[in-house]
């Protein structure tokens, strides 16, 4: 009789030693738009791992690539109602939002990678205190490669753009778009190339890393890498679910942000020449662009961001008076 009560209690003991690792382990959905190939996703995966480790499994985060959870514009709202604890979005595309999230997507602002590097360093403070008002913690941000030109037809200054049907995914590539003359239309990475193998563009401004990835040389010829200017993507978590993670695990998923951020600016200048060498193998003509060109365009960015500081007003001008002191 004794034999049987032992029996019966075994499983029991392990039914309940499981609900019990089951109930300590907390989980979260990470949002992101883009491949599972793409740069940002790899480095995303990466800080997924490190935590899994740095916390012993207790905080599994399960990424969603491809933008397969929420669409690219859906996923900081996401965020933002707890319908996701984790999410990854590209700041520009929100710059009607808050004049705080377009900044690094000001034309020809900054040269360089060190030069964007300091520009997140001036915009970071605003960018947090911003996120934090709507319920997000900012986790780490990684630049794109610098934004250049893709074309069907050669071109050799801003006059060559009128009239072409430009992908826009900002405010300002929008507004770039009027200043030139395009015609522009909004279109999301996820659909991008759809929309040039139908004919709804003909024309974009982004990175040598989204051409690569969209294999844009199959339906555009030339690459003028001008190098525009270097957004970023911002990977957020909401404050309610970070909130409730132990000290430690909260320490943990920091830690690895941070690792993250490093590791992403470090792996996004790679990736840059690594996309125009396959845009180059693709058969993509590319050219650094006339000094014509880049005249017109120098014209633009000026204009572009004479009426972004004047949305920004004095936080606006703050950073900007920041990243110049920095440089």
């Amino acid at each position: 009789m004794k034999r049987r009560i032992f029996c019966a209690t075994v499983p029991l003991i392990a039914s309940l030693t499981f609900a019990g690792m089951a109930a300590a382990q907390t989980k979260w959905d990470f949002a992101t738009a883009y491949g599972p190939g793409n740069f940002h996703s790899k480095n995303d995966e990466l800080f997924v791992k490190d935590v899994d480790a740095a916390t012993g499994g207790k905080l599994k985060i399960t990424p969603h690539f491809g933008a397969s959870l929420f669409k690219m514009p859906e996923i900081k709202r996401a965020v933002q109602t707890g319908n996701a604890q984790m999410g990854e979005f590209f700041l520009v595309s929100f710059q009607n939002e808050s004049q705080i999230f377009g900044v690094d997507g000001l034309p020809f602002l900054v040269s360089s990678y060190d030069d964007a590097f300091k520009l997140y360093q001036a915009q970071k403070p605003a960018l947090q205190k911003l996120l934090d008002k709507q319920g997000q913690i900012l986790l780490y941000s990684v630049a794109w490669p610098p934004q250049g030109i893709y074309t069907k037809k050669p071109i050799h200054s801003a006059a060559d753009l009128k009239g072409m049907k430009w992908r826009v995914y900002s405010p300002t590539t929008a507004r770039i778009g009027e200043l030139i003359g395009a015609q522009p239309v909004t279109v999301q990475e996820a659909e991008l190339a759809q929309a040039l193998a139908t004919g709804v563009v003909d024309g974009l401004v982004t990175s040598s890393a989204t051409g690569a990835d969209n294999k844009l040389f199959e339906n555009l010829k030339y690459y003028y890498n001008v190098q525009a200017w270097i957004p970023k993507n911002a990977v957020t978590v909401s404050k309610k679910a970070f909130g409730a993670l132990s000290k430690a695990e909260q320490d943990a998923v920091l830690k690895a942000a941070a690792t993250a951020e490093e590791r992403g600016w470090k792996e996004s200048k790679e990736v840059d020449a690594k996309s125009i060498a396959a845009l180059k193998a693709g058969g993509m003509s590319i050219e650094p662009g006339s000094a014509q060109l880049k005249a017109d365009l120098a014209k633009v960015g000026e204009t572009v961001i004479k009426e972004w500081t004047d949305k920004a007003g004095a936080e606006g001008k703050a950073i900007l008076d920041t990243y110049k002191a920095a440089r």
